[in-house]
């Protein structure tokens, strides 16, 4: 019976953990599209006010967006990474 107990509390715990990586990748996710969609928009303003920079804004939106997508793909492999240890996968130091 004890060991039913041990089994339900680990059980628990993994589902928390997997439940939390999975908040903090949808997170990262969502976030990025926030950003490159705010970026779109004073990018679209921009050319709007003045067309004859609009080559220049391109190239500054198109860096910026690909930094944010970096960071983006940064925070799913960590909580891919994360939940790969919370699995057993991946061996853990303490």
């Amino acid at each position: 019976m004890m060991f039913l107990a041990q089994a339900a509390d680990a059980a628990i715990q993994w589902g928390w953990g997997f439940g939390g990586v999975g908040i903090g990748c949808g997170i990262a996710a969502v976030g990025a599209g926030i950003g490159i969609g705010r970026i779109a928009a004073a990018a679209t303003e921009s050319v709007a006010r003045q067309p004859e920079a609009s080559n220049d804004i391109r190239g500054i939106t198109i860096l910026t967006a690909a930094f944010i997508e970096g960071v983006c793909l940064f925070a799913v492999v960590v909580c891919m990474l994360m939940s790969f240890a919370l699995a057993g996968a991946v061996p853990v130091q303490s």
